[in-house]
């Protein structure tokens, strides 16, 4: 068609063009959706919560991955003396401002007037880091009348009455740059850079789990369900003992000896996650090994593994695609939990769990268990209504049925 176009036009088509188009129409048709994908997406996004909380994560998500450019305590951009510097990609020593130390601490007063007088700064949304101590606060007044320090209400608490404070330190404070939307915890770092990269890292952690796991657990399931016998007979023994083992206990003995971490914890999880999909897809394999269009690519003479993962495999990830997000929200709640019970991430991480093992410690600052269960909630809310919405598109009745 496209050839018979040019000739029709009169254009000529150069030799070196043609196997470039060539190879944009391959790479059209390898990521073209096939009538059946094509209705599951569409089943997809007819539900309309599903869909508008899938766009609503992916948004919050790719945000979060941009976290050090919304909040930090570091300037995106500072001109000194004709110089375009990147703070918040570079450290620059103190040196170069006309200090001696090492780092540079942007919100020190003399360091802050030394590049405005001699430039400018380009602050983010947000001037606090996940770890950032907030300095200039100059505590609230109680109602026994004395003066308290962390944690600090936010700015839009009615009863907010600050203490006394050297003549430079409240005017900091009290700067828009400064403020502190969802308060200050109990070391004086602000809550919401915290919620924003605790949410990075849950949902990361969330995922890694999700992935790994899943396709660890779908091999498995694949080797089991495929040859059956006594290949299969072995696997369930093994999985029957490796599922008896207590996962919090294994916790609870790593934790003593070694300081838990990100990968620790995601080690730990995937080694016991893993098996919650083998089921799934060895029912799948076990109930499709032997049908009739197997048979017929065993007569062609393909391998057992191109059998498994070209033919067989497809058919059995629209069951097991249908529990990704729910594994996506349970990874999120258990490293919420463990950081909850205090086996999860080091001591200043930023952690929606340990926000809200705060919040529990702290009952006279509501702001900070608030913020840490409308920020969970918000997370597993979007990842169940993603999982009802893909188990509805991957329901065959519906599927093969059309739009309702």
């Amino acid at each position: 068609m496209d050839q018979r176009a040019d000739r029709a036009s009169g254009a000529t088509v150069s030799p070196e063009a043609a196997p470039a188009k060539s190879r944009l129409q391959r790479l059209r048709q390898r990521f073209r959706l096939s009538p059946v994908n094509r209705r599951r997406w569409e089943r997809f996004k007819s539900h309309k919560i599903g869909y508008r909380s899938f766009i609503i994560f992916t948004c919050l998500f790719v945000a979060s991955l941009f976290a050090e450019f919304i909040a930090n305590d570091r300037p995106l951009i500072a001109s000194y003396k004709g110089e375009i510097l990147f703070p918040v990609l570079v450290d620059y020593p103190e040196e170069k401002f006309g200090g001696f130390l090492a780092v540079t601490d942007y919100r020190t007063p003399d360091i802050a007037n030394e590049i405005n007088a001699n430039g400018w700064m380009l602050w983010p949304p947000i001037r606090y880091s996940y770890s950032t101590i907030n300095k200039d606060y100059p505590g609230r007044i109680g109602e026994s009348g004395v003066c308290l320090g962390y944690p600090a209400p936010p700015p839009w608490a009615t009863s907010l009455k600050l203490c006394p404070a050297p003549p430079d330190q409240l005017p900091r404070y009290e700067e828009l740059g400064n403020t502190n939307w969802l308060g200050l915890d109990d070391q004086g770092r602000d809550v919401l850079a915290r919620v924003i990269y605790g949410f990075r890292i849950s949902v990361l952690f969330g995922l890694i789990l999700t992935i790994v796991s899943s396709a660890v657990g779908v091999v498995a399931g694949a080797v089991q369900g495929y040859f059956g016998g006594r290949v299969d007979l072995i696997f369930q023994r093994l999985l029957e003992i490796w599922n008896s083992i207590p996962e919090l206990f294994v916790l609870l003995i790593i934790s003593s000896l070694f300081v838990p971490g990100f990968w620790t914890l995601l080690g730990i999880l995937m080694i016991f996650s893993w098996t919650s999909l083998v089921g799934l897809v060895r029912a799948e394999f076990l109930r499709g090994r032997n049908l009739e269009y197997v048979r017929a690519a065993r007569a062609l003479g393909l391998s057992d593994w191109q059998i498994m993962f070209k033919h067989l495999l497809p058919n059995a990830m629209v069951a097991t695609l249908t529990f990704l997000p729910f594994k996506l929200s349970g990874g999120i709640a258990a490293l919420t939990a463990l950081d909850f019970l205090g086996l999860g991430m080091p001591p200043g991480s930023p952690s929606l769990g340990e926000l809200l093992l705060q919040g529990k410690k702290h009952l006279e600052a509501p702001w900070l268990g608030i913020s840490g269960f409308i920020a969970v909630s918000i997370i597993l809310s979007l990842a169940i209504f993603m999982g009802e919405a893909v188990r509805d598109a991957l329901d065959p009745r519906k599927t093969f049925r059309g739009k309702s």
